[in-house]
């Protein structure tokens, strides 16, 4: 079973197709989209907001976003 690295980032960008930039905690910019139950429940997410991302260890420029704090 694969894995997956949490780490905790802030939105600095919004991108067309629910994809965001977001720059991590220890200073790397990647890639994320949304997870299905956010887009589900019309969670939205605009820049400056911090939020969980779920990182694949294969890839680690792209993730998911599966939290976002208040």
């Amino acid at each position: 079973m694969e894995r997956k690295i949490r780490e905790e980032g802030k939105v600095i960008e919004c991108l067309p197709n629910t994809t965001f930039r977001v720059i991590l905690s220890n200073k790397k910019e990647i890639l994320a989209h949304l997870s299905g139950k956010m887009r589900l429940n019309f969670i939205r997410i605009s820049p400056g907001d911090k939020v969980i991302v779920e990182i694949s260890p294969y890839d680690q420029r792209r993730g998911r976003i599966i939290y976002r704090k208040k």
